[in-house]
C-alpha cells in the first residue's frame, strides 16, 4: 500500500509512530482507525480528525472514503512536518484531505466547522480532548475517539460540568482498546 510506503520512508527523518509498533503496523495502526469507518453514520460529508500526527485515523478513513462524493476529512495537527508528510500522503493517494497546521482548540474555535464526525487516537485524557473538540460538536456531531482501558474514569471525569451519551464498544484491533461514539455533546469548552 502506497500509504505504508510512504510512512515507512518518512519514519525514518520524523517520528510518525513508535519505532516498537512498526512491525504491527497493519493490525496496530491501520485496522485499528479503519474500524471507525463502520461505527459513522451512512454517508458523512465532513470529518475532522484531531492531532492527527501520522494520520490515524483519519488518513486511513479518507483514504477508504475518497470515492465517497462530497465527503472532505479534516485533518489538524500542530507539527509543520508531520502536516507536509499528511499532505503528501493525500497528493498520492488522492484522499481528500485538508490539512490544517493548527492547534486543536484554535482551529475549533475559528474554523466555525460543524463536522458530521470529530475523532481522535491517544491525544488526550477525555475531559481535556473534549474541552478542544466542544466548538466543533453541533446538534448531529458524532464523536469516535480511540481510547485505552482507562475509558471509565475518564468518562466520570469528563461528565462534570458536560452533558453527552456515550456508547462504548471494544476495539477491533486490540483487545485492551476500546472505541467511544459521543453524541449530544453540551457543556463547556476549554
Amino acid at each position: 500500500m502506497l500509504y505504508e510506503t510512504l510512512l515507512r520512508k518518512w519514519q525514518k527523518s520524523i517520528n510518525l509512530v513508535s519505532s516498537a509498533t512498526l512491525s504491527g503496523l497493519w493490525r496496530r495502526h491501520m485496522l485499528d482507525s479503519a474500524q471507525l469507518v463502520a461505527l459513522a453514520p451512512e454517508n458523512p460529508r465532513i470529518w475532522a480528525d484531531l492531532g492527527s500526527g501520522g494520520g490515524f485515523p483519519g488518513l486511513v478513513v479518507a483514504i477508504m472514503l475518497k470515492d465517497m462524493r462530497d465527503f472532505t476529512m479534516h485533518l489538524v495537527e500542530s507539527d509543520q512536518r508531520k502536516c507536509v508528510f499528511l499532505r503528501e500522503v493525500a497528493r498520492e493517494t488522492g484522499a481528500p484531505v485538508e490539512v490544517h497546521n493548527r492547534r486543536i482548540e484554535d482551529f475549533a474555535i475559528e474554523s466555525g466547522l460543524k463536522p458530521d464526525i470529530v475523532s481522535a487516537r491517544a491525544l488526550a485524557p477525555l475531559d481535556k480532548l473534549l474541552a478542544w473538540a466542544a466548538p466543533l460538536f453541533g446538534p448531529q456531531t458524532i464523536g469516535l475517539f480511540l481510547k485505552g482501558q482507562g475509558l471509565e474514569a475518564e468518562l466520570t471525569e469528563a461528565r462534570k460540568g458536560r452533558i453527552f451519551d456515550a456508547e462504548i464498544s471494544p476495539s477491533q484491533s486490540d483487545p485492551s482498546g476500546l472505541v467511544l461514539k459521543l453524541r449530544g455533546l453540551y457543556g463547556p469548552a476549554g
